[in-house]
């Protein structure tokens, strides 16, 4: 069953909606640009037509308003890190997290928790493709096929704002901990096939799954099992991190431990990292494909074995 799931991955899907949400017609996916002659923000506009398309598949996705302010922009800094904090004083403005749930039927208590930012940076006008539409769009696809069979777990997927600040992934975490959530696998997916510019030209499809606690590393060794199991034509290797950061991090952070993130490379090697650069048109969407099956691979693992 599952060997089949993971043939229905569409490579065309995932490379129609990252040309959408990078190149036509958002460009961009912040607070901080508004295109020509529009009323909104490109970021409301993204979150648009996610909300269109998660109903399209059947789902009652909840849209959760919060406020952000973008990044300042530092030059002094390593060029792939000009963010800066914004100051208390900047304009703040309304923005929102999205949330799928897919209710599970025979433990619906046992949550499986999916991730992606879907912001570009706020300090500077990049599509951000690698970086993190695809995440996006992977985890888009998940839905659609997870939304049309039964699980015995619910599988939650929360589709939030990193590129500006604060993170909501944190209040999301913590609400999660408030409610006495029982999330037994985080998987963050950020900045798939973001690859060095060698392996990029040596053609070589790659995924690392890291962890950065103890009880995340058999999750992180799960998913890079699964290439073999289902022979998913792609390279993955088990990194481990050496502090608690990203979106998984917020989870860790509010007591969910058993959690990883799924990215390209590590340390992360992409050239065009938080540049202009980083275009939908450098995006090996065959490694894009790989790496959504593995992920899918491994939410229908842990959906049928449970707690790891």
């Amino acid at each position: 069953m599952i060997a089949e799931m993971l043939s229905q991955v569409s490579l065309e899907n995932l490379r129609r909606d990252l040309f959408r949400l990078c190149r036509d017609p958002f460009s961009f996916r912040t607070v901080s640009y508004t295109a020509p002659w529009h009323a909104r923000n490109s970021l409301d506009e993204t979150d648009d037509f996610l909300l269109e398309r998660l109903k399209s598949l059947g789902t009652s996705p909840r849209a959760i308003p919060n406020r952000v302010r973008p990044y300042r922009c530092n030059e002094s800094k390593d060029i792939h890190r000009w963010y800066s904090f914004p100051y208390t004083t900047d304009p703040s403005y309304p923005a929102r997290s999205i949330e799928v749930t897919l209710t599970g039927n025979d433990c619906p208590g046992e949550i499986i928790q999916l991730i992606a930012h879907k912001d570009s940076q706020s300090w500077i006008n990049s599509a951000g493709a690698q970086d993190n539409a695809t995440g996006t769009v992977v985890n888009l696809e998940l839905i659609r096929l997870l939304a049309a069979i039964p699980h015995r777990r619910t599988i939650r997927f929360l589709f939030c704002n990193e590129e500006h600040f604060p993170w909501h992934s944190m209040a999301m975490a913590q609400e999660a901990r408030n409610r006495g959530d029982d999330i037994i696998a985080v998987l963050n997916s950020d900045s798939f096939c973001g690859k060095s510019d060698a392996d990029q030209a040596a053609g070589r499809k790659t995924l690392w799954s890291v962890y950065s606690t103890p009880e995340g590393k058999p999750l992180a060794e799960l998913v890079v099992s699964l290439v073999a199991k289902y022979q998913i034509p792609i390279e993955a290797f088990v990194g481990a991190s050496g502090g608690i950061s990203d979106d998984e991090g917020s989870f860790i952070n509010a007591g969910f431990r058993c959690a990883v993130v799924n990215q390209g490379s590590f340390p992360y090697a992409d050239s065009q990292y938080h540049l202009r650069g980083d275009i939908p048109e450098r995006v090996d969407l065959e490694n894009l494909r790989a790496s959504a099956q593995v992920v899918l691979a491994a939410v229908l693992e842990v959906d049928d074995r449970g707690r790891i």
